[in-house]
């Protein structure tokens, strides 16, 4: 019997135990049962627990040759499980070589764990999947942006400080500079909060304009000849 690992989410749950009594926690206007009934407790008890069934199993392929290991489960923001993480060391000869599979790609077929199509240099050719500390590049990220702002800001002051004590004909080249320089300042700092705002596993999304934007004004700070 074949089955594709969508079922895992309830394995999930599985893992922690089907005697789970649920909790109730008191909010405005009332109250909300957090935890599980019993009728889901039953359907957790029917799935796969990750720890006894998936994690450290091998996987094969149609042929019944091993491809892998599973060293992990990967849930994606929305609750879902997207996917399974498989050591591939053994037979690569490199150590080993963690990559990320899609749960619609595995089956669960006569008590094995079956990737059809797969062999060693599928895997082999696959990206090596590496854990990210998503908050610390976040934070990075953010940390360079405000200091291009604020070396934008530095000479800004020093650019309005100039126009004003400049003649006619250089203040009203200044003068365009600082209009310039002031743009792009703005254009920075507004897309850098709309980062800031945002949920911070969705920083990636805001990145490239945030990059575009310090790019120009790194431009506009080294272009200004004041």
């Amino acid at each position: 019997m074949k089955k594709t690992l969508s079922i895992v989410t309830l394995a999930l749950a599985g893992a922690f135990g089907t005697s789970f009594v649920p909790a109730m926690a008191q909010v405005a206007g009332g109250s909300t049962t957090m935890g599980v009934s019993i009728t889901e407790s039953t359907q957790i008890a029917l799935g796969w627990s990750v720890k006894k069934s998936l994690l450290g199993k091998t996987i094969y392929n149609e042929a019944n040759q091993k491809v892998g290991k599973v060293e992990d489960i990967i849930i994606s923001p929305d609750k879902s499980v997207s996917f399974v993480i498989v050591g591939a060391g053994g037979f690569i000869g490199m150590g080993r070589h963690d990559v990320a599979i899609p749960v619609t790609q595995i089956q669960y077929n006569a008590g094995k764990l079956v990737m059809p199509g797969a062999t060693k240099d599928t895997i082999k050719a696959m990206p090596r999947f590496d854990y990210a500390n998503d908050n610390a590049k976040r934070d990075q990220f953010i940390a360079t942006a405000e200091q291009d702002i604020a070396k934008g800001k530095t000479k800004l002051a020093e650019l309005e400080k100039k126009a004003g004590a400049a003649a006619t004909e250089a203040k009203a080249k200044l003068d365009q500079e600082v209009k310039a320089l002031q743009m792009e300042l703005k254009s920075t700092e507004t897309k850098l909060a709309e980062m800031k705002q945002a949920a911070a596993n969705r920083w990636k999304e805001f990145e490239a304009s945030v990059s575009a934007a310090t790019a120009r004004l790194r431009k506009s700070i080294e272009s200004s000849k004041g």
